[in-house]
């Protein structure tokens, strides 16, 4: 399915990879991808060139959705519910997944971007669960998805370019304090902003 999905996105969209070098070998250790969110493609956009098994939160609602629900369950995903213990449930499933060797793919902004390009503030959910977890964040930049699929719009937009830039890991602190989370939160809206 990945080398699917990138071939279909290179024809489709231009699609181009930045800073792979930066991506983990295979097997080499558990981390969480953090992205911005531009379209609905993000996912299969990102997944092109890794290589491990992937796990991806993604909003619980789109789960009852006909034909889209019983496919991102098949390719990994699970869903992500706000308070309460449905919540608690979706960090568990997000622990589990890391210690089981997947790489875990969070959307931070928790909603797509907007249609212009720019960020939503990032939840502190992608912090704490790297410093649960003790695992290093993949900081991943989408550019041009926006005007793929932008939000308000029905279909998508074809033949434009997408730019996918992979940063260098970054490690989190050893505590986990609100101060660290929000810290953390903070250097990754920098770094994946620094590429749009």
């Amino acid at each position: 399915m990945r080398g699917f999905a990138r071939g279909v996105s290179k024809l489709l969209w231009s699609i181009s990879y930045r800073g792979t070098k930066n991506i983990p070998p295979k097997d080499a250790f558990p981390y969480i991808i953090a992205s911005n969110h531009q379209a609905y493609f993000d996912p299969a956009w990102i997944g092109g060139p890794i290589t491990q098994k992937m796990s991806f939160m993604a909003w619980g609602e789109a789960f009852d959705w006909k034909i889209v629900g019983p496919m991102i369950r098949h390719l990994g995903a699970f869903p992500v519910f706000l308070g309460g213990a449905k919540a608690l449930t979706s960090i568990k499933t997000a622990l589990r997944s890391l210690k089981d060797g997947a790489v875990l793919v969070i959307f931070p902004e928790g909603e797509r971007s907007f249609s212009d390009g720019r960020m939503h503030e990032f939840k502190a959910g992608v912090a704490g669960i790297a410093i649960r977890a003790e695992v290093p964040i993949l900081p991943v930049t989408i550019k041009g998805g926006n005007v793929v699929w932008p939000q308000g719009q029905k279909w998508p937009h074809f033949f434009t370019h997408v730019e996918i830039t992979y940063h260098p890991l970054i490690y989190p602190p050893a505590s986990a304090d609100n101060n660290a989370e929000a810290e953390l939160c903070a250097k990754l809206h920098e770094v994946i902003e620094s590429a749009l």
